[in-house]
């Protein structure tokens, strides 16, 4: 496990951010799985593609949250899932929004919300700050 001393104030900055950045799609996550919940009774505003892409959000928002908490405090493989997963997330998320008529609008527009967070995470991640953090470590 790579340590982070008072010498790497910001790499703990960044580190920060991405975690606060994934923590917050995780809560946009979480709450939309609930509007799902709530108004599952509407077809034409939850339907079956809605059910799958939100449960599927939630759970990798949940595991990338838990690896950038890893990662914050040093831990190498915790990164390197964070790195993985905000990419391929951010990658689907692209495919969401372009795809006509599966997803209902106000699913895409929470997507591209969910999109931006992990643009910023991406960015970060993948960033020479931290690249070579992990990789000194």
């Amino acid at each position: 496990m790579t340590t982070l001393d008072h010498q790497n104030a910001r790499t703990r900055t960044a580190l920060r951010t991405v975690t606060t950045l994934v923590g917050a799609y995780l809560g946009i996550s979480i709450a939309t799985l609930v509007a799902i919940i709530l108004l599952r009774a509407n077809p034409a505003i939850v339907n079956d593609a809605v059910w799958i892409r939100g449960s599927i959000v939630v759970a990798s928002a949940a595991f990338m949250f838990f690896f950038a908490l890893r990662a914050s405090s040093g831990a190498p493989r915790a990164f390197l899932r964070v790195r993985v997963i905000s990419a391929i997330m951010l990658v689907a998320i692209v495919v969401i929004i372009a795809l006509p008529g599966i997803f209902p609008l106000w699913m895409k527009l929470e997507q591209a919300v969910c999109g931006l967070l992990l643009l910023g995470v991406v960015v970060l991640v993948n960033g020479p700050r931290l690249r070579s953090f992990f990789a000194a470590g």
